[in-house]
């Protein structure tokens, strides 16, 4: 830990030492003699009037620039400088800056060291006039403070009582109250000292230390009141921040002494040294209180670096998902080479224009503070807007049922792009604040305000473009949606799927080229390689053409939509998808075929208009076929009072005896039906005629089976039994017969 430290104290000085540098190379040019200056002016004055030397000083000029001849040409310019010569040149830099802050140290301290042993003049008198001046007031503020405290502490005990109770906006007002509190026990302290400063100076008057104690006590303990409220290390019921008593009483106590450190050593201390000392050991010990204050911060902060790690990332460990978790996590990994850098940066601010630093650091400082949090709470309600997800009104839902879907497929993806340009947005504006980028004046500038007014235009054009495809598929989606108006019809769902994907190319290729245009580029040349690359297309890809070509006159010719059976290609089945280029049918058994139109010679499809369904029944040669008619007619009469009844559009066609097979005599009739129901309507159809036959004992042929016992006058027959489906056993040593006929097997 000790060489950690060491190491990390060495870098710093190399690096806090760049702007000083600058300042002693300034310093170091010796000034010239005003009176030097005065006195060659006024001869040059002197020869200027006199006309005789004035036209001796011209011809012994002109002379000179014949003498010098012609000038020579200018040197080439420099070439680039290599990068291996770049990068020593700055560690060379570097190293001399850092050789320069060990030199202005040593030099500082020897300043205040010689002010110790004595080897520099001090006036003591001025030192011990100043001090028994602000020991009075020092001791009436200081002794006031403590006392004004007391009673505050009462009321902050007050309010940690009631912490609990009321929301944010109650919390909110008691922090107010307790930092309104503490502030006015500083500010009567403050006035007290200043009322005793003035009653004990000489005709109400005040010393000079007096005024500077009194002025940098009120900066302090106003500085203070920051940490005291943010803390509060005696009151940890109105703590702002989670944390124990021990670690709030150990981070003010650090804080504490370093504003004291700052402001009574800088805004006191300093100025005292300057009035009995010298401005330049008053700089020295300016620059010691500084850097002790800066290394001590270091010090503080790589001690604590594991413990605040862990405080950040212990609300990730409670909730991983939680998003503000997670980046407290992240935060905790770096927090310390963050708050170093903070601290160099002050440090650096500070050493390039020390008066100006307090209000430009305390104004970046806010600033930056601003923007983090602002960045943070926007993060997270984008977060909490990304998990949550995006609900429609109930009605809106039934009646676009997609819609919801779609946008929560696409809304996530924006905000997560909404947030990368938050963190830009506070990234830019913390480099603002620090100044290390002027983005506003980029802004306002030609290059800067075509740049962001492009960039605005192809997000606009990319919005709308989203925005467009939503309304169509939602408009499609509604007249899709049988539950939201009129069913639609087969050809409506087919073309409005067409539609819909050929809506979706032609969309996406205008949103690019008019996005590429707003963005500059020339889109011409984009044009003339798609025409190009088309035109290769077409001759490589003819099958594809081939495709595109039979699907475009199948849809004109109304030939198959989506819900149809058709045979397709040999393949028989439901029309799932159907685009420019190809049908996806679904059999009987679940298979799903992608069939290319170029191999499509020709469409069956079973739901054009009406269907029928055709009824061969087949009986017994013994069956009488005029009975068997009406019994064939009396199952359509029952199948009409059925729930398919509705669903058949015309009588019963008879169209009689069609064959007369080798074991039954068949006889066709046909029923009409509403297109896409003669399978359903078929199916309970053969099951009433079966029942029919049944129950007027009209015989529906099966295959028989009859053994014979012996030949001719020596066979017998024996007693048997029915065996298999009408089988006749009879005798032994009988040889078995396939008898075609049915009705001889009795």
């Amino acid at each position: 830990m000790r060489h950690a430290i060491r190491g990390w104290v060495s870098a710093l000085g190399i690096v806090l030492w760049l702007p000083l540098a600058a300042l002693a190379q300034t310093a170091a040019e010796p000034p010239r003699d005003p009176a030097a200056n005065g006195d060659a002016a006024r001869a040059l004055a002197d020869l200027l009037r006199d006309e005789g030397a004035r036209e001796a000083l011209i011809a012994q000029l002109l002379a000179s620039a014949e003498a010098a001849g012609v000038a020579p040409e200018p040197a080439a310019p420099p070439t680039a400088t290599p990068l291996v010569r770049e990068i020593a040149e700055y560690t060379r830099d570097l190293g001399e800056q850092a050789s320069s802050f060990a030199v202005a140290i040593g030099r500082s301290a020897g300043d205040v060291l010689s002010v110790v042993t004595g080897a520099q003049a001090v006036d003591w008198a001025e030192v011990q006039a100043g001090l028994v001046a602000v020991a009075l007031v020092a001791t009436v503020t200081l002794g006031l403070f403590f006392l004004v405290r007391l009673p505050s502490h009462r009321f902050f005990r007050y309010l940690s009582e009631r912490r609990g109770a009321g929301g944010w906006l109650v919390s909110g007002a008691r922090l107010v109250a307790f930092a309104l509190t503490d502030v006015l026990g500083i500010v009567i302290a403050w006035a007290g000292g200043y009322a005793v400063a003035l009653a004990t100076g000489e005709t109400g008057t005040m010393e000079i230390h007096q005024t500077l104690f009194l002025n940098a006590f009120l900066l302090i303990e106003l500085a203070k009141v920051v940490p005291r409220v943010m803390l509060a290390p005696r009151h940890g019921q109105l703590r702002f921040a989670p944390m124990s008593d021990e670690t709030a009483a150990y981070w003010y106590f650090w804080s504490s002494r370093l504003l004291s450190l700052l402001g009574y050593g800088v805004l006191l201390a300093v100025p005292v040294v300057n009035a009995a000392v010298s401005p330049t050991v008053g700089r020295s010990l300016t620059l010691l209180i500084v850097v002790t204050a800066l290394m001590t911060a270091v010090l503080i902060v790589l001690q604590n670096r594991v413990p605040v790690r862990e405080a950040l990332r212990a609300r990730n460990r409670r909730d991983p998902d939680d998003i503000l978790g997670r980046l407290m996590a992240g935060v905790g990994l770096v927090w310390h080479l963050l708050a170093i850098v903070y601290l160099v940066a002050l440090f650096v601010i500070w050493s390039a224009s020390p008066a100006d630093a307090l209000t430009f650091m305390l104004k970046a400082t806010v600033q930056s503070v601003v923007a983090v949090v602002a960045g943070v709470a926007a993060t997270v309600l984008i977060a909490r807007a990304i998990a949550a997800g995006l609900r429609l009104p109930e009605d809106l839902r039934h009646t676009l049922p997609l819609l919801e879907r779609r946008l929560n497929a696409f809304v996530p993806g924006m905000l997560q792009l909404v947030r990368l340009v938050v963190a830009a947005v506070v990234l830019i504006a913390i480099a603002q604040a620090w100044q290390v980028m002027d983005f506003l004046g980029w802004l306002a500038s030609e290059a800067g305000s075509d740049l962001v007014s492009r960039l605005v235009s192809a997000l606009l054009v990319l919005v709308g473009a989203l925005a467009l495809w939503l309304g169509v598929s939602s408009f499609i989606d509604y007249r899709l949606n049988p539950e939201a108006g009129r069913a639609p019809t087969p050809r409506e769902r087919t073309l409005f799927s067409l539609f819909r994907n050929a809506f979706v190319v032609v969309l996406v290729v205008l949103a690019g080229m008019l996005t590429l245009a707003q963005l500059g580029m020339n889109i011409a040349p984009l044009l003339a390689g798609a025409g190009v690359i088309g035109l290769a297309v077409a001759f490589g890809g003819q099958k594809l053409v081939s495709d595109v070509i039979n699907g475009a006159f199948i849809q004109i010719e109304n030939a198959m939509n989506e819900g149809d059976v058709v045979t397709v290609a040999g393949i028989t089945g439901v029309v799932e998808h159907l685009t420019i280029r190809s049908v996806g049918l679904r059999d009987l058994s679940g298979t799903y075929h992608l069939i290319p139109f170029s191999a499509v010679e020709q469409v069956s499809n079973f739901m054009r208009g009406f269907g029928y369904h055709v009824a061969n029944i087949g009986v017994a040669y013994r069956e009488d076929v005029g009975q068997v008619k009406r019994l064939m007619q009396d199952a359509f009469d029952r199948l009409l009072t059925t729930e398919h009844g509705p669903q058949i559009v015309g009588p019963f066609e008879m169209h009689g005896v069609v064959e007369l097979g080798d074991s039954a005599v068949v006889v066709r009739g046909r029923i009409k039906t509403q297109p896409g129901m003669q399978w359903g309507i078929g199916r309970a159809y053969t099951e009433l005629v079966k029942q029919v036959f049944d129950e007027a004992g009209v015989e529906i042929p099966f295959p028989h089976m009859t053994l014979y016992m012996g030949e001719g006058e020596h066979a017998r027959l024996f007693p048997g039994h029915a065996a298999g489906s009408g089988a006749l056993i009879q005798g032994p040593g009988a040889h078995p017969e396939t008898d075609p006929s049915p009705d001889q097997a009795r």
